[in-house]
């Protein structure tokens, strides 16, 4: 006989119709069930106990939760898989950082941990004193690391300002309603400038142009410390695209103007709509909550006119309010 080739997510034709019929009848044939050998392979079909030669279906709410089940216990199996990788091979990373040919500071090095993290940057802080190019997402001022990182940066800004230097941060504008940001902005002095953008890469920093610290992870206990030369070229000139696309918001504050009725962000939330993205996606990208999201895009219909969600987007291109620049 042959076997079936697909999973029970993918039941072909032949075994669907079958195991309706059997669902129909109680049972079938062992001979009729031939063409669909998946359905005895899957356990959707069992000999009868009074007839080798006639099979009876098992109930589809009890399939279903055996299936479940199962898929729940290869979904946890992965994650232990994933687990034990992990604990194997971050040690490692640590220990195998390629030396550099002239026996210098490595271009990479990884760094594990909040109080690892921002010993280095403090590190490569204390060496500097001309400029140091800050990005702080949304994602990247909350939990407990970063408000650890914040209050480690308040007195490492402060120190390599007290040297002359220059501090240059970007923002989510979502933040420029936080107080506690500007309660930090207000307690440095120096030369510190702060811009914000609607839409951020995660965290970024670079010092001196010699050396930047990146995120490694997605919930920021590693982070990448690089010294190559292409790569922190890179990070600046990004940077620098950034920060002239950027609206100030200290020491100078620039307030965008409303287009047509439609606020500056309520055109960034219309980009995310046209583009398919959820609720959900849209209050991430933006560094907002999901209720704060959903109740823009309220606004932003009532404005076009909208009454649907369909329509809002059509009404958008129509508006043509994505076309025009502040």
């Amino acid at each position: 006989m042959t076997r079936c080739e697909h999973g029970v997510e993918e039941l072909c034709p032949a075994g669907a119709k079958l195991y309706e019929r059997a669902l129909r009848a109680g049972h079938i044939s062992v001979r009729d069930a031939a063409d669909a050998p998946c359905l005895t392979d899957f356990g959707l079909l069992h000999p009868a106990l009074d007839d080798l030669d006639r099979l009876e279906p098992e109930p589809p709410a009890t399939a279903l939760h055996r299936l479940l089940r199962s898929a729940a216990a290869r979904v946890a199996d992965e994650r232990r898989r994933e687990e034990r990788l992990v604990e194997l091979f971050e040690p490692l990373m640590r220990v195998h950082a390629p030396s550099p040919p002239d026996g210098g500071t490595p271009t990479l090095r990884l760094h594990s941990g909040t109080r690892p993290i921002n010993r280095a940057i403090t590190d490569a802080m204390a060496e500097a004193g001309r400029e140091v190019l800050c990005i702080q997402s949304h994602s990247g001022l909350t939990g407990a690391r970063g408000r650890a990182a914040a209050a480690a940066a308040r007195d490492r800004d402060q120190a390599i300002l007290d040297r002359g230097a220059r501090v240059r941060a970007l923002y989510q504008h979502t933040l420029r309603h936080v107080p506690e940001v500007y309660g930090v902005f207000e307690e440095l002095r120096g030369d510190f400038e702060a811009r914000a953008l609607d839409e951020l890469p995660d965290r970024l920093i670079v010092i001196d142009r010699t050396v930047a610290f990146v995120p490694a992870d997605a919930d920021g206990s590693l982070a990448l410390e690089v010294r190559h030369p292409a790569l922190i070229t890179y990070f600046v000139t990004t940077f620098d695209r950034l920060w002239r696309l950027a609206t100030p918001i200290y020491p100078d504050v620039e307030h965008r103007p409303t287009v047509g009725g439609v606020t500056p962000r309520q055109r960034a939330i219309a980009a995310l709509l046209v583009e398919g993205h959820t609720d959900a996606v849209i209050a991430e990208r933006l560094g907002m909550n999901v209720r704060t999201a959903r109740d823009h895009i309220a606004r932003l219909g009532v404005t076009l006119g909208s009454d649907s969600r369909a329509q809002l987007g059509y009404l958008i291109g129509r508006s043509g309010i994505l076309d025009r620049e502040d």
